[in-house]
C-alpha cells in the first residue's frame, strides 16, 4: 500500500464520448487506464504533444489547484485554457493529509507572481518575483515556499533553470522528501530525471512505459548529442 498523498489516478473512460476529440485524442489519453504513484517523485516524459503537461494539469485541477498555478489557496484566472480531462479522471489519496501543497506551471508562472503582488502574499523570499531574474524567481518559490510534507506537481520546472540550478533543485526536491513530501512532475530534463529512485513513466505515441533512467529516450538522446554534436549537426545539414 502505497503511502502517497496521491495514490493513483484512474480515467473513467466510460464518461468519454467521443474518443477522437480534444484532449481524449492525445496518446497520454488514449492510452490511459491507471497510474500508481507509489514513490515519493515520479516523473512524466514524452515527447511534445504527448499530453504530459494536459495530464499533469487534470490530475492538479482535480486534486483541488487553481489551473494556472499556486497553492490550493490561489483562485485568480487570466485566460482559461485547460482541457476538460480532469473531469475524466478520479484521484485515489492517501490517508495522511499533506501540510502543504502547490502546482507550478513554468508557462503561467508570471500569472502566478503578479497574483502574490496583488493580494500580498508572503513567504516567496524578501524581493518581489517579478524584480528576479526569470530563474531566481522560480528558485525563489523552491527555497522559501515549500514547506515539506506537501504535495508539489511540476509542469517543466527547468524551463527557467540553469543546469547548475537544476542540481541544486535536485537536492532541494530531497531535502522536501526527506520531510515527507511527494512530487509529480512532467519534464524534458535528463538531470532531474537522475533522482535515485525515482519512478519514470515515459508516454509515446504507443502508450505508458515505466523505465529505468538510462533507457529513456531523453536520456539516450542528450547522451548521444553530447558525445556526437558534429555528426548529427552534419546529418540535418547543419555545417
Amino acid at each position: 500500500m502505497s503511502n502517497q498523498y496521491i495514490i493513483s489516478i484512474e480515467l473513467l473512460r466510460e464518461k468519454i464520448k467521443d474518443n477522437k476529440s480534444y484532449p481524449f485524442s492525445l496518446p497520454v489519453v488514449r492510452h490511459l487506464e491507471k497510474i500508481e504513484f507509489d514513490s515519493p517523485i515520479t516523473f512524466l516524459v514524452g515527447e511534445n504533444g504527448t499530453g504530459k503537461s494536459t495530464l499533469l494539469e487534470a490530475i492538479a485541477i482535480q486534486y483541488g489547484f487553481n489551473p494556472e498555478g499556486g497553492s490550493k489557496n490561489f483562485n485568480f484566472e487570466t485566460r482559461q485554457t485547460h482541457s476538460s480531462l480532469n473531469e475524466f479522471i478520479r484521484i485515489a489519496k492517501g490517508t495522511k493529509k499533506p501540510k502543504d501543497d502547490y502546482f507550478l506551471r513554468a508557462e503561467s508562472f508570471y500569472n502566478v507572481a503578479s497574483n502574490i503582488d496583488d493580494i500580498g502574499v508572503t513567504g516567496y523570499g524578501e524581493i518581489s518575483l517579478h524584480k528576479q531574474s526569470h530563474g531566481e524567481s522560480f528558485f525563489s518559490l523552491f527555497l522559501h515556499r515549500l514547506r515539506g510534507e506537501g504535495i508539489y506537481l511540476f509542469d517543466e520546472p527547468e524551463a527557467a533553470l540553469s543546469p547548475q540550478r537544476q542540481l541544486a533543485l535536485i537536492a532541494r526536491m530531497d531535502e522536501l522528501i526527506k520531510q515527507g513530501s511527494q512530487f509529480i512532475i512532467a519534464t524534458h530534463s535528463p538531470i532531474l530525471l537522475s533522482y535515485p529512485k525515482a519512478k519514470i513513466i515515459q508516454i509515446t505515441e504507443q502508450g505508458f512505459e515505466e523505465l529505468p533512467y538510462k533507457e529513456t529516450e531523453c536520456y539516450d538522446f542528450y547522451k548521444t548529442f553530447i558525445n556526437h554534436p558534429e555528426d548529427i549537426l552534419r546529418r540535418m545539414d547543419i555545417k
